[in-house]
C-alpha cells in the first residue's frame, strides 16, 4: 500500500518535514506519481518495530527502582 507524505507522517507519528528529510537524504524509497510523492508503507515496519522496542526499554528504565546508596551516612 502506498501513502502520501502526509499519510506517512501520520502513520509514523512524525512531522511532515521529517518525511521530506528522509526523502531528501535518500533514506526511503518513493514514487513520483503525477507530481505527488508516494511512499511504500511496508518499508517502515522495521522503523516501527525498533521504535516500539526502544519505548519498551525506556519504560523499563523508568520503572526500575533507584538502588539505595550504601555511602549515604545517617546524620541524626
Amino acid at each position: 500500500m502506498y501513502l502520501t507524505v502526509e499519510q506517512t507522517a501520520e502513520y509514523l507519528d512524525v512531522s511532515v518535514s521529517e518525511i521530506y528529510r528522509l526523502i531528501r537524504e535518500n533514506q526511503v524509497r518513493y514514487l513520483d506519481v503525477d507530481g505527488e510523492v508516494m511512499l511504500y508503507q511496508e518499508q517502515f515496519n522495521l522503523f516501527l518495530k525498533e521504535r516500539e522496542r526502544q519505548l519498551a526499554a525506556y519504560e523499563e528504565y523508568l520503572n526500575t527502582p533507584i538502588p539505595e546508596d550504601k555511602d549515604i551516612k545517617d546524620e541524626d
